[in-house]
């Protein structure tokens, strides 16, 4: 094929299979939460197998709104709503003491919003709290996400002597056009500043956002932002792609769509991040993240030993996940948990003595085995039938007849490959890789009638199906 006719060709492939599919940080995905009227964590917390935690708290709060974002946020100026946010934290920690007596923290990740928009005196009192009533391990990996914006030297100093090791910044992209129209103008040197001052200090793994499909996005500007991110060397880079839901997201309409980059253009972006990036030697982990080779998530993907959760991907497979604060996600045992998405909620259940979760999942049977089937596809890119088959003993042929045959449609298509014995995607097809796990999620429109009896069997108190983004 000529050139011309391979890039045809690929342009027809992303047009049949550009979709908005989960991401797949877990399965079943939080879509399909359903509300639970039970201390569904603590139930599960009964028969959970793990002996050690990790923990995440939600900061909600921004000082200012970034058009494309789509977390869980409060935009506000007023840092005194962090002081009555982080008493109720407190209370959360204490009321669910249950789940983590007696086990060691072994990482704790702050997310957001804006974990920077806590003060340096704010930080200090969260990680107090923190400390009082949970044990880490020694060697525990202590995680935070942070806006350059509100951080300077005294701010990264202070993370330090609180046992912080490991910093994300969101770079996103260094071009000042396409910063404005995200409402996120800032300075690419103070980025760069900010994680030299960081290695300085000692911080053992440092993480830069990108984000590739913003409005105004080119090959050229992003070959700039490549260009930034390569010469600050951070040892870890995500790699997201925008997802444009102006119905769900109120701040996504102040662009319209005919300055965002189409699903050419959108994967030629990522063709090119992939490209640059691995040329100079960072390892490619799953669908969108790179570590440099000496970085332990480069190590434990060598090792077959990468697992991932709502935070991404993780070298924690083994362990229980306590969520607190706003929007948070627990996942102990088989069950998934999540807080209430509205702050006035949040504060309601706590001051109600009431368990904080509105939304949940036990996972069935079912579940259980297509999460293992999900998650080695996105973490390997490929999936050893055998194991799946001796873990939870069925004929994996007989099981998933109607996937395999969906499956085949992508075979022809070059996306998967090898599927009598495992299924394995080639590096070309990396890009379709959620496409390709949604093959296997039966909360999907088109794969729920093959398995309601068996799941709703297993599960009768909580309403199975919802259709997904």
């Amino acid at each position: 094929m000529t050139v011309k006719q391979v890039s045809q060709a690929r342009t027809t492939t992303i047009e049949k299979y550009a979709k908005h599919a989960p991401r797949y940080t877990s399965y079943p995905t939080a879509l399909n939460f359903s509300p639970v009227n039970n201390d569904i964590l603590s139930i599960a917390n009964k028969a959970t197998k793990a002996d050690s935690i990790s923990l995440y708290i939600h900061i909600p709060f921004c000082k200012t709104l970034c058009y494309y974002c789509g977390c869980n946020k409060i935009v506000t100026r007023h840092n005194s709503k962090a002081d009555e946010y982080l008493a109720y934290i407190e209370k959360e920690i204490v009321a669910k003491s249950n789940l983590y007596k007696g086990k060691m923290a072994v990482s704790l990740h702050l997310g957001g919003g804006s974990p920077s928009f806590l003060s340096a005196e704010q930080q200090t009192t969260l990680m107090a709290l923190l400390k009082k009533y949970i044990s880490f391990d020694e060697d525990a990996e202590m995680s935070i996400e942070l806006d350059p914006r509100n951080v300077d030297l005294h701010y990264l100093n202070t993370l330090k002597d609180l046992g912080y090791n490991r910093l994300s910044f969101g770079l996103q992209d260094t071009d000042f056009k396409v910063q404005q129209t995200i409402n996120r103008v800032q300075s690419t040197l103070h980025i760069s500043d900010l994680v030299f001052e960081a290695r300085n200090l000692g911080f053992n793994s440092i993480n830069l956002d990108l984000i590739y499909g913003l409005p105004h996005q080119s090959i050229h500007t992003f070959r700039t932002t490549i260009a930034a991110t390569k010469a600050i060397s951070p040892d870890r880079i995500s790699l997201f792609s925008y997802a444009h839901l102006p119905e769900r997201f109120a701040a996504q309409r102040k662009f319209a769509d005919d300055i965002l980059p189409n699903a050419e253009l959108k994967a030629e972006l990522y063709d090119l991040a992939v490209k640059e990036f691995k040329k100079i030697g960072y390892e490619m982990i799953g669908l969108d993240h790179f570590a440099k080779k000496s970085d332990n998530l480069a190590l434990a993907k060598k090792a077959g030993k990468l697992h991932r959760n709502f935070q991404g991907y993780t070298l924690h497979g083994n362990t229980d996940l306590i969520g607190f604060g706003v929007s948070a996600i627990s996942t102990i045992g088989n069950a998934f948990a999540q807080n209430p998405k509205q702050l006035k909620d949040y504060y309601t259940k706590i001051d109600n003595n009431e368990p904080v979760a509105t939304i949940g999942l036990s996972l069935t049977s079912d579940d259980l085995i297509r999460r293992d089937v999900i998650s080695s596809l996105m973490c390997n890119l490929s999936l050893d039938i055998n194991n799946i088959e001796r873990k939870h003993n069925i004929i994996f042929n007989d099981y998933f007849t109607n996937e395999l045959n969906a499956l085949r449609l992508l075979q022809k298509d070059g996306l998967v490959l090898h599927m009598e014995h495992g299924i394995v995607v080639p590096e070309h097809a990396r890009i379709f890789i959620r496409a390709i796990c949604a093959t296997f999620d039966a909360y999907l429109d088109g794969h729920m009638e093959a398995h309601s009896n068996a799941q709703a069997k297993d599960n009768k108190t909580i309403p199975r199906f919802s259709k997904a983004i």
